[in-house]
């Protein structure tokens, strides 16, 4: 696949893209709840040529190539959600209460383009590509449930990429940053307290087991996990966000629930957190003779780029996009003096695939400040750039069939 060739055959697309992404922004949807986005999905590859299957709850796949023996790489978009009312200052604003906030609808347009690009190229791919179409990234559910479904098997998937669309940078639209390898963002895990005392009337409190003294306690407790348990270099982040607990001033209620969060870059310090969480909670609880329970819901695991991964991409933006378009983390660092590269304080489902095959996680510049992109990612009133989805249906397209061209 010549680069100069793909980047001026994809422009023929881009009016097209524009409609395409226009229509997703217009019926948001969220988390496996799909239905007319999914339709359109595969409605779209059908008519290129292609017979998609689902897969899981509400996910899509197809592939491209084939023809030619070879190793399997698999390209991810998500199509989910937010759910949010729009603010933002466009023309196709969102009819449903929902808001692709995150830029979802992009990724899903862009893959839709890649897949147009692969189809009028399949005689030429020295292997297969797998395209994956995932639903609820943004619960952190959907990968997962395409991996339980069977989305990595027949074929079996030997390297995997995302993108990810940035509003809000200062960066050329249409730019890729290239995570360098390692860990580029972390592993998020939410959960809930709850905590059972007795209730009693507020001037009697002998009578009862006041929870929210409890909660009060564990509160505190738990800020020494981060304070005095881990070592100077596990960086990790405890957070409770929410406290529901009685409904008048003069009683004290016989519950208390508290929900909170937990950011961190390494799956053993996760897993130490998250034990130490639950022994903390019940030991305090039990102190002061009152139950506690340690509920964990939804999360995901660190995000891993592999580092052959990371420089081979680096090579093939740099053919596709130009070296001013095309950088790793490092590079950056490096022209901006700054030093070590900053994570990623935003977890990302895709971290399921890293855990399974070789991944990468490419960032997509898509609206700078100065050009009126002022509001980022889960803003009400974000915005991104449309000139970015063809040169991004490209990357997707390019680094998938050059990998493979190398990996025979």
């Amino acid at each position: 696949m010549n680069a100069k060739l793909l980047m001026k055959e994809v422009q023929d697309y881009e009016q097209d893209l524009i409609k395409k992404r226009h229509y997703l922004h217009r019926h948001a949807e969220t988390g496996f709840d799909l239905k007319e986005t999914k339709a359109y999905v595969k409605a779209e590859l059908t008519a290129m040529g292609y017979e998609p299957q689902d897969c899981g709850k509400a996910g899509v796949i197809v592939t491209a190539g084939g023809k030619k023996p070879g190793k399997v790489f698999l390209i991810r978009g998500d199509m989910d959600a937010l759910q949010m009312k729009e603010q933002a200052d466009v023309d196709f604003v969102s009819e449903t209460d929902n808001m692709h906030a995150c830029g979802h609808d992009m990724h899903t347009t862009m893959m839709l383009g890649a897949a147009q690009i692969l189809k009028k190229h399949e005689d030429e791919i020295e292997g297969t590509v797998k395209l994956m179409f995932q639903p609820a990234e943004e619960s952190f559910e959907g990968a997962h449930d395409m991996i339980e479904a069977g989305v990595l098997k027949n074929p079996d998937v030997d390297a995997a990429l995302m993108i990810h669309v940035m509003a809000g940078v200062p960066f050329e639209a249409g730019s890729v940053i290239v995570s360098d390898g390692g860990v580029s963002a972390p592993g998020a895990d939410y959960y809930e307290i709850r905590i059972q005392g007795k209730g009693c009337h507020g001037s009697m409190p002998n009578n009862g087991v006041d929870p929210i003294t409890v909660a009060a306690h564990i509160i505190t407790a738990l800020q020494e996990i981060h304070a005095r348990e881990l070592a100077l270099v596990d960086e990790a982040v405890l957070t409770i966000g929410t406290i529901h607990a009685g409904q008048a001033a003069n009683a004290i209620p016989d519950t208390v629930t508290m929900g909170g969060t937990i950011r961190t870059y390494d799956e053993e310090v996760r897993a130490f957190i998250k034990k130490r969480i639950i022994e903390i909670s019940t030991g305090i609880a039990a102190s002061f003779r009152a139950e506690a329970e340690v509920i964990y819901g939804k999360g995901c695991p660190v995000l891993k780029n592999d580092e052959d991964l990371s420089a081979c991409m680096a090579g093939y933006l740099r053919e596709l996009l130009g070296p001013t378009k095309a950088f790793t983390q490092a590079q950056l660092l490096a022209l901006s003096g700054e030093g070590k590269a900053p994570k990623s304080a935003g977890s990302e489902d895709f971290a399921y695939v890293s855990q399974e095959v070789p991944s990468i996680m490419l960032a997509l510049a898509a609206g700078q400040p100065d050009q009126g992109y002022v509001y980022p990612q889960h803003h009400p009133m974000v915005k991104f750039d449309d000139s970015v989805l063809a040169s991004g249906s490209a990357v997707y397209a390019y680094t998938a069939v050059r990998w493979l061209e190398e990996h025979k």
